[in-house]
């Protein structure tokens, strides 16, 4: 599905008229649809219910209007505020009249105190303030209202918050959001989500991410580069299990990951690929690595490599991986394996030698920081990449701080992409996945429990169990993300977000790509129309 910014909306709103779809009957829609989940979230106490609709100008204001008469018709007993003069003539303010929704001005400090009195009985608040509209600080009576609601939401939690579009003071396009911006339940976002729902600090304020299909013919958008990963581009997208499948159609991965102070690295990213699907993994690793996790490693078969003194990867391990390769389908390499110099010339002869290694490449951690110390990286490699960096790790890469490269996430990771000729997946709440063509794909997970060691590197295996199940690099890595952040979500249903641990994730991905499958996973964005 695709993400767009405020100006892109507005144009395909233009185009959609000239298409034959008006304005007026994209406005009926997202009214119609705003209510209906409106509704939905009321549950049995929709009938009766207190429901105060704040209504600002322009078309964020009239499908409030909308919505407040479906909600009036069906039983509720909504009052619309007035933030700010509309027509008394308006069609949308006539027709909630005609249905007999209470409309109240409250632009007048007498009208205000009704509105906190309104505030302090309401079951539900639907913010139809200024949607996309806000590109400047909050002030006066928009401030004072978005303060109040803030403030009685804090004194009654059960009071549910409804954000039309997207809460009023968070910038649709950037994501940044005005100190008294709105923290809502729910935003229902019509036509595609906005770019700025999936950018902090404006995405802590959205709650669960609703889209509503209002009509916009797909068509019109089909030249947009950035989008947000469904559940059924996941279902679609999922390698399909042949009754008549033996181990060798679903893929073999080497896994040259691990080291003596990172065990767990070696268990982590060889599971992670053989929980999603994988039918053949084998870790590379030294003897020493081999007896430290032989005994919970036990589907993953060995390629023994040379060690050191130490116990340590030397260079002379490339040609044991050399000679492995041409039977497998993916080199996953780099999660655990420290920066040894024993390790770092191997990696070098290994991925950046003239002679190609003739599979795609998943790239994470320490592989990541030894090629963050050679200038030429990215012109050497040989192979379809995939690299996998989390912020501090993009930044080495970059040579610039975290701070820049979080500053503005999806472009960070464009720009990369199309400069390394790679596909990047930049980790972190809101995955940005991106290919060296400038697609963007975000993932539409912001979870802290997986803001715990070792979690990168099951997602590392699952995206290399996916590469080496024939998906192109770009779709694997979005595929393997998405299945990652359904993995955490619903272990967070299970034991919450507080003490995960990555080894959690591992039996529960089956799980998700099952759920997935069946259809019953519920995670992610909804969609409704």
């Amino acid at each position: 599905m695709k993400t767009v910014t405020p100006e892109q909306m507005r144009s395909l709103e233009v185009r959609s008229e000239e298409e034959g779809v008006s304005t007026d009957a994209l406005m009926e829609r997202a009214g119609l649809l705003a209510a209906r989940h409106a509704w939905a979230m009321l549950g049995e106490r929709s009938y009766g219910s207190q429901v105060v609709i704040l209504v600002g100008p322009g078309n964020n204001g009239s499908d409030g209007l909308v919505t407040a008469r479906h909600l009036q018709t069906w039983g509720a007993r909504p009052t619309a505020f007035i933030l700010s003069a509309r027509n008394a003539e308006e069609l949308k303010l006539k027709q909630a009249n005609k249905v007999g929704t209470p409309i109240v001005d409250v632009s007048n400090a007498s009208a205000f105190d009704n509105l906190k009195i309104a505030l302090a009985e309401a079951d539900l608040v639907i913010d139809a303030v200024l949607g996309t509209g806000h590109t400047r600080p909050l002030e006066g009576i928009y401030r004072d209202v978005l303060v109040a609601t803030n403030m009685e939401r804090v004194k009654r939690p059960d009071m549910l918050v409804l954000a039309m579009d997207v809460p009023s003071g968070v910038d649709a396009s950037t994501g940044s959001a005005d100190e008294t911006a709105l923290s809502a339940d729910a935003t229902v976002t019509f036509g595609y989500p906005k770019t700025g729902l999936f950018r902090f600090p404006g995405a802590a304020l959205t709650g669960d991410i609703v889209v509503a299909d209002i009509g916009v013919p797909d068509y019109l958008a089909s030249d947009i580069k950035q989008e947000v990963v469904t559940t059924d581009w996941a279902k679609a997208h999922l390698p399909s299990r042949p009754l008549s499948a033996h181990k060798g159609t679903f893929g073999r991965v080497l896994a040259l990951v691990g080291s003596r102070n990172y065990v767990g690295a070696a268990y982590l990213a060889c599971m992670g690929a053989a929980r999603s699907g994988s039918g053949y993994v084998t870790l590379a690793a030294t003897p020493a690595l081999q007896a430290l996790v032989a005994s919970k490693l036990t589907e993953p078969t060995y390629l023994l490599l040379p060690a050191d003194a130490n116990g340590d990867l030397t260079v002379d391990g490339a040609a044991a991986v050399r000679d492995a390769l041409p039977t497998c389908d993916v080199l996953l390499a780099g999660c655990g394996l420290g920066q040894h110099d024993g390790t770092n010339a191997l990696l070098d002869r290994l991925l950046l030698s003239d002679t190609p290694i003739n599979v795609p490449v998943v790239l994470d951690a320490d592989a990541l920081n030894t090629l963050a110390r050679i200038p030429t990286w990215s012109s050497r490699l040989q192979s379809p990449t995939v690299v996998t960096p989390h912020p501090g790790g993009m930044s080495r890469l970059l040579g610039t701080c975290i701070a820049d490269v979080e500053g503005d996430r999806v472009a960070t990771a464009r720009d990369a992409a199309a400069t390394w000729g790679v596909t990047v997946l930049l980790k972190g709440a809101y995955t940005v996945v991106t290919s060296p063509e400038e697609d963007v794909r975000i993932i539409p997970f912001a979870n802290p429990g997986l803001a715990t060691a070792g979690t990168g590197d099951s997602l590392a295996g699952v995206i290399a169990s996916l590469v080496a199940q024939h998906l192109p690099p770009f779709d694997a890595a979005s595929l393997g993300a998405f299945l990652h952040g359904a993995a955490a979500q619903m272990v967070s249903e299970d034991i919450g977000n507080t003490g995960m641990v990555a080894s959690d994730l591992l039996p529960m991905l089956p799980r998700a790509i099952k759920a997935i499958r069946e259809g019953s996973f519920t995670g992610g964005i909804q969609e409704i129309s």
